[in-house]
């Protein structure tokens, strides 16, 4: 009975000593990865950096892993290249982005993955053949790591993507959806939202949920840093799309407690080291002549994604022969290129969503409700535009000067534009399908993707410049 009562005695000694113990967990965060394989050597040698440190590092994505390189966007089973660099890495679990619903190679990707994708919003029916979970706990030695996904939606209910990808799953709203979830978060050490929202929403939650203990966010391509407050009691964390940067996190915990959350933020591209296995591969994925291939020169860099995006407006003008063109900001996803020689690869880097060029008959005053209802008030997502010039006044006190006040259109030359006047605007299907419900305007197909449309019109310039019309004019007041 002794040795029973001593060692009855010496376990709750060490359960004690353990309990009073400081515990750490560290996490390795990636959002917006946007198929930026090149970037993986390096963030692999990062994470088996800290992997070295940390053996229980728990890797996650907030989404939008696929959709923006052509290598990975066009492979036999789209973004299979992704789905093996992060099983490479060792992702533990992936939020939906609304990229994930791009082209529909979901399902077989899922099935790839050795990650979990978590989203408890994303509602799909058996027939979509989606493998989600809403949460799963970690086991983190000894230590409950409960982690919640969500995704965005938009006006109409579901997330930026063309409505015809999201046909067998629904959405309910997150707000509504994470309120749900304060019971998870009692029987969690520590409580994740892996959040595909955006920063703003991101600040919401934490607002409105402050048992959430961290956000690990995307969506917005918003660059946080080390100075990033905490919000309500809630770490926030999101980095710059394509793998700019990587977050580190690291929660400390005591007597059963979070006492400490602290984000170090990671620049891919400063990190000397690189994974040889994951080199390889990527450097397998890449041997592909056909994206190789010259497709036309450009003169001088074009350096702001605007100039890309008016690049492509003027390929709908020519190539679908309107009168104005209008393309979702969205709709581009290459921010630059260099002066030389435009590959074949780059081009469907630039517009890798498989749409098709469409043609609808607007007339001027419903070419301007389509921009401004669009747009949701931001500069941002305001479309740009091609045949014609969009002065907009943008809020001098918004600290991103993104709230827009008013929108204007004029002709190239400056004069008033006739909003009574019906005009042959083209564009593409994933805009024209998310206009319809407000213009109540039908749209025809052009029969060609958007893509080829550009690449033609560039086989035919040859060489090509920044366009020097001034096609978005911006004012603050």
């Amino acid at each position: 009975m002794k040795q029973r009562s001593l060692l009855l005695w010496l376990v709750l000694l060490l359960t004690h000593i353990s309990y009073g113990q400081s515990r750490e967990i560290h996490i390795l965060a990636a959002n917006d990865m946007h198929a930026n394989i090149d970037a993986f050597p390096q963030f692999a040698a990062i994470a088996d950096s800290l992997r070295t440190l940390y053996p229980s590092l728990l890797v996650f994505s907030a989404g939008d892993n696929r959709t923006g390189n052509a290598i990975s966007d066009k492979y036999e089973i789209s973004s299979y290249p992704m789905v093996a660099l992060m099983n490479q890495v060792g992702f533990n679990a992936s939020a939906l982005g609304n990229h994930e619903f791009d082209v529909n190679s979901l399902p077989p990707l899922m099935g790839l993955s050795n990650f979990t994708y978590i989203c408890a919003n994303a509602l799909p029916s058996e027939e979509s053949g989606l493998h989600i979970v809403p949460t799963q706990v970690f086991d983190v030695e000894g230590l409950k790591i409960g982690v919640i996904g969500i995704i965005q939606v938009n006006k109409q209910g579901r997330p930026d993507t063309h409505p015809d990808n999201l046909k067998d799953v629904k959405f309910s709203l997150p707000m509504n959806t994470i309120a749900k979830y304060e019971d998870f978060s009692q029987q969690c050490d520590a409580t994740i939202l892996l959040s595909h929202l955006g920063y703003e929403d991101d600040v919401k939650m934490a607002k409105e949920f402050p048992w959430i203990d961290l956000i690990i966010g995307g969506h917005t391509h918003f660059q946080l840093t080390e100075d990033e407050p905490l919000h309500n009691g809630v770490l926030i964390t999101q980095n710059k799309n394509a793998l700019q940067s990587v977050t580190h996190i690291t929660l400390t915990l005591k007597n059963g407690r979070i006492t400490n959350k602290k984000a170090e933020y990671i620049k891919v591209k400063n990190t000397t080291q690189k994974n040889r296995l994951v080199e390889a591969m990527v450097q397998y994925f890449n041997k592909n002549p056909y994206f190789e291939r010259i497709i036309a020169e450009a003169a001088v860099p074009f350096t702001h994604k605007d100039e890309l995006t008016f690049l492509m407006c003027d390929a709908f003008l020519e190539e679908g022969t309107g009168d104005i063109s209008i393309i979702n900001n969205g709709g581009v996803r290459l921010d630059s290129i260099a002066a030389g020689t435009i590959t074949m690869g780059e081009v469907l880097s630039m517009d890798p969503f498989n749409n098709l060029a469409v043609k609808m008959y607007l007339t001027g005053e419903e070419i301007l409700k389509l921009l401004t209802t669009y747009s949701r008030g931001s500069l941002y997502h305001l479309p740009r535009v091609g045949g014609i010039i969009c002065e907009v006044t943008v809020d001098k006190d918004d600290q991103y000067k993104d709230r827009l006040k008013r929108v204007k259109l004029m002709t190239l030359d400056g004069q008033e534009f006739d909003l009574e006047k019906t005009y042959k605007v083209i564009t593409n299907s994933y805009l024209a399908s998310l206009c319809k419900p407000f213009l109540n305007k039908d749209y025809e197909s052009l029969h060609i993707h958007t893509a080829d449309m550009l690449i033609n019109y560039l086989k035919k310039q040859k060489t090509i410049s920044p366009t020097k019309i001034e096609r978005l004019k911006i004012k603050e007041e």
